[in-house]
């Protein structure tokens, strides 16, 4: 039994996906999980106790400086609940921010522990606004537990780069939960109808990447009747403003919409073949070094993935072999890989095979892996510069 019992979780977003997904993995681990969050005004209400700590938005930088201290004036009103907490988790710098300030107008010692499953592009920055990012973040994280990463490339592009010998790093990747598997099973053969009709290709997830959905508008055009784009998600228009213009001028390409994860997957991938999981919305930095639900999601239901050659999602690929890679420039390789996969459907149906041959926990998380590594963080406090560790994989250290 984890020693860990109760949780306060400082997250950006109420709403987001992710977000809800880590509450409730703590909470089945049997923690009381304690919010302090911001909220968006179309998002639902969270569904555990939760200190509301302002309302966010895409791209609003100074307004998320502000509301740092707001949220760290409001969250130290709840001294006893943080003071009762065994931990703090802070999703990201804005709210580890939140969180460290928090703790200083309480006057409490209460640890944190660091979770960056992004790396924002003002931490990547050459200029002074990035050194000054980097100071913050890099003296939260010396007085962190540690950080949780969703890629080991994090680790090595981001923070061993500029905090090495300063940090203790954790792997939590993005893969479904136990609970998830329990209830829908994976397929035990590629379907002998797959492979009939047009090729079915999935864009699945967040929606907030322009280049994206011009490849998908480039390979629906090019290929007519031929393939079937089906789009699953919530567009960000802040990153997309023209989306819906823009998907409505193309008939084989089919936006479904939101959808509520995991409930909605089976009947997502159950009608796909391939799935994209390029990202460009920070090229060349987080987009390159991220590992992304749709590779972990897709792979449990035998869904091979599309993505970027020179990404760590594209490494991941190649090191399992299920599915493809695209080289620069993408606007013409994506183009000619769907054209022999068009022509060849049997190549897909070997990565399918291929998927349908790992082990369960490729793709999803062990159950009580993360009671297991969060008594590890607790037991282990002492920063040190190492491999991201990841429990429970037993190809890891």
């Amino acid at each position: 039994m984890a020693k860990t019992m109760r949780i306060s979780y400082f997250g950006h977003d109420s709403s987001d996906a992710a977000i809800r997904k880590r509450v409730h993995t703590f909470q089945k681990c049997g923690y009381t999980v304690h919010g302090f969050m911001n909220k968006r005004l179309d998002g639902p209400a969270p569904e555990w106790e939760n200190v509301e700590l302002g309302e966010t938005e895409n791209g609003a930088y100074f307004n998320r400086i502000w509301s740092v201290f707001r949220g760290a004036s409001r969250a130290a009103k709840h001294k006893q609940i943080l003071a009762s907490s065994d931990l703090i988790v802070a999703r990201n710098l804005d709210m580890l921010a939140t969180a460290f300030l928090s703790k200083k107008l309480a006057g409490l010692k209460t640890p944190v522990l660091y979770e960056s499953l992004d790396i924002h592009r003002l931490l990547c920055r050459d200029d002074v606004l990035g050194w000054i990012a980097r100071k913050f973040e890099g003296a939260f994280l010396k007085r962190s537990l540690g950080v949780i990463v969703s890629s080991p490339a994090f680790v090595k592009q981001h923070f061993e780069r500029h905090y090495a010998g300063t940090f203790r790093s954790y792997l939590v990747e993005n893969r479904l939960s136990a609970a998830f598997a329990y209830a829908v099973p994976r397929p035990s053969e590629v379907d002998p109808q797959s492979g009939a009709g047009p090729l079915r290709l999935g864009w699945v997830g967040i929606l907030r990447c322009q280049r994206t959905l011009d490849l998908m508008v480039r390979a629906a055009k090019e290929f007519g009747d031929a393939i079937e784009i089906n789009v699953h998600g919530k567009p960000d228009l802040w990153s997309v403003p023209r989306f819906h213009e823009t998907i409505d001028e193309v008939e084989n390409i089919v936006f479904h919409g939101a959808y509520k994860a995991p409930d909605d997957l089976p009947e997502i991938y159950n009608q796909l073949d391939l799935v994209w999981s390029g990202d460009f919305m920070e090229a060349g930095l987080n987009s390159k070094w991220l590992l992304p639900n749709r590779i972990y999601e897709g792979g449990y239901f035998a869904v091979p993935a599309i993505a970027p050659a020179d990404t760590q999602t594209g490494a991941w690929i190649r090191e399992t072999e299920t599915g493809f890679t695209v080289p620069e420039p993408i606007e013409s390789s994506l183009i000619d890989l769907l054209r022999g996969l068009i022509d060849r459907p049997e190549d897909i149906r070997s990565r399918r095979e291929t998927l349908l041959t790992l082990p369960e926990t490729v793709f999803v998380e062990p159950e009580g892996f993360m009671a297991d590594l969060l008594d590890q963080i607790i037991e282990r406090r002492a920063p040190a510069a190492t491999q991201p560790i990841a429990l429970g994989q037993p190809d890891q250290a």
